[in-house]
């Protein structure tokens, strides 16, 4: 994966070297929101960047009892509210902030946490909320190519 990233970043650098920093900087906005967009959507499907899907939760008596709602994993975490991007001329930055950033990287890195206060520690699974699929370098190439014909053509 890092080899396609690293053949991509190539690739484009000469292509982004003639563009001017505003355009750059519309260029990598454009580029961030899609991307964050796409990481949004996999988290919601709970699957990691490589296509597997998440590692289930452990059950617990609430959640197996009839008539519960059953609650997905990262409901609020995905939302555009704790997941920021950050986008400059020269680069592109999606993650999470604040509070949340402590949670998602525990799952991330499949660390130990207390789940609340008072309670024992608990291991977590390895869940790879951020990271670069192959459609994600799909979409950086393509959106790319786009801008540079449209702004050719204008």
């Amino acid at each position: 994966m890092t080899d396609n990233l690293e053949a991509l970043e190539d690739w484009a650098g000469a292509l982004l070297a003639k563009l001017s920093p505003a355009e750059r900087r519309k260029l990598t906005t454009r580029i961030g929101r899609d991307l964050r967009r796409n990481q949004q959507q996999r988290i919601a499907t709970q699957r990691n960047p490589d296509g597997t899907p998440y590692a289930p939760r452990k059950a617990q008596a609430l959640r197996s009892k009839q008539g519960r709602i059953k609650r997905q994993m990262f409901a609020r975490l995905r939302r555009a509210k704790h997941l920021r991007l950050q986008s400059t001329a020269d680069s592109i930055a999606i993650a999470f902030t604040g509070r949340i950033a402590r949670i998602a990287k525990v799952h991330q890195q499949g660390l130990r946490d207390r789940p609340g206060r008072g309670q024992a520690e608990v291991q977590y699974a390895k869940r790879e909320l951020l990271g670069f699929a192959n459609t994600d370098l799909e979409l950086i190439r393509s959106t790319l190519i786009a801008y540079i014909v449209g702004s050719r053509s204008s």
